[in-house]
């Protein structure tokens, strides 16, 4: 099935051309079936950007997925106008009355921040703990994984001496984990942070698993054994040019920024690079939409009072 998407949203046009599997309201209205509701909470500056990112793994699946889009209503975002928002995103206070079958929380340009010094983390923890009683599962991404564990879990971020920047190699730890069925023993994601969470860290914490990491960039995935709450602390949702695009932005800048480990072609920034973790980003968000939100979440949804999870 496909990823239902407003008839006007800019992203359709983009996912349409590469032959993404998406729907329109008026033709999804038609179907006996109902779709599972995924919020989507975006934090980055090119909304824009990231809605493509993101829907274009969330429609890769047999299922049929109706997003909603989230803001913060008490940040004012400079890199998206006010009619894009006003159009096609809510804010909090618009549903949260309402349960969602998953949830996603993107990064954000703000992890050398204390979290309490940024400008919207009231809110964001407001959402963080709505999310426990009104989301089946939850996939925090970036600077939302290290936000999401703090919060819940009181695991702090420890800041880097140099930019974790690049595509890496990462290995499970857990085995026979469904979020990672299928995945090979090495498989690769992009990283792009000044902050980290230690894995010993997390081994404190009971009830949290380290599923994935790196012996370059640490800790990749955490979970709740339920499965309930899940961070990702890399960007695989990423597209093939979008470390460039960071890169090309702080060189600019004037930024004494480094290479992307592993991404340029021959460490040659005039060449394009090419995407070498697509494969694994669209199954990591297949197993999560299928085991922890399809599989977990009640038909009538709207009637639940708790939830069961099962990694």
């Amino acid at each position: 099935m496909p990823i239902k998407v407003p008839d006007s949203l800019p992203a359709k046009e983009v996912l349409a051309n590469e032959n993404i599997f998406i729907m329109d309201e008026s033709q999804a209205y038609h179907q006996d079936i109902r779709p599972l509701r995924v919020a989507i909470l975006n934090l980055m500056p090119t909304k824009e950007t990231t809605e493509e990112q993101l829907l274009r793994l969330l429609a890769n699946t047999p299922l049929q997925v109706e997003f909603t889009l989230l803001h913060p209503s008490s940040h004012t975002s400079k890199n998206t106008s006010a009619e894009h928002l006003k159009q096609f995103y809510k804010t909090f206070s618009e549903i949260r009355h309402l349960r969602f079958d998953g949830m996603i929380i993107t990064g954000a340009p703000v992890e050398q921040l204390e979290f309490e010094d940024v400008t919207y983390w009231s809110e964001i923890q407001e959402i963080f703990d709505w999310t426990e009683t009104h989301v089946t599962s939850t996939m925090h991404i970036c600077w939302a994984a290290q936000a999401g564990l703090f919060h819940h879990f009181g695991v702090p971020k420890v800041s880097l001496s140099q930019k974790c920047f690049g595509v890496f190699a990462h290995h499970i730890n857990v085995p026979n984990t469904k979020l990672l069925r299928g995945f090979d023993e090495q498989f690769l994601v992009p990283h792009s942070r000044h902050t980290e969470v230690l894995k010993a860290d997390i081994e404190k914490v009971d009830g949290l698993d380290v599923l994935a990491e790196s012996d370059e960039a640490g800790v990749y995935i955490a979970s709740t054994y339920d499965g309930k709450q899940i961070f990702v602390t890399g960007h695989p949702e990423y597209d093939p040019l979008s470390l460039k695009w960071e890169y090309d932005r702080d060189a600019a800048k004037g930024l004494d920024v480094a290479l992307p480990v592993n991404y340029f072609p021959k460490d040659d920034p005039a060449q394009t690079p090419r995407s070498t973790w697509r494969a694994h980003a669209n199954l990591l968000f297949a197993n999560w939409l299928n085991y922890y939100v399809y599989q977990e979440t009640p038909y009538d949804i709207d009637s639940a009072v708790s939830y069961e999870y099962h990694i």
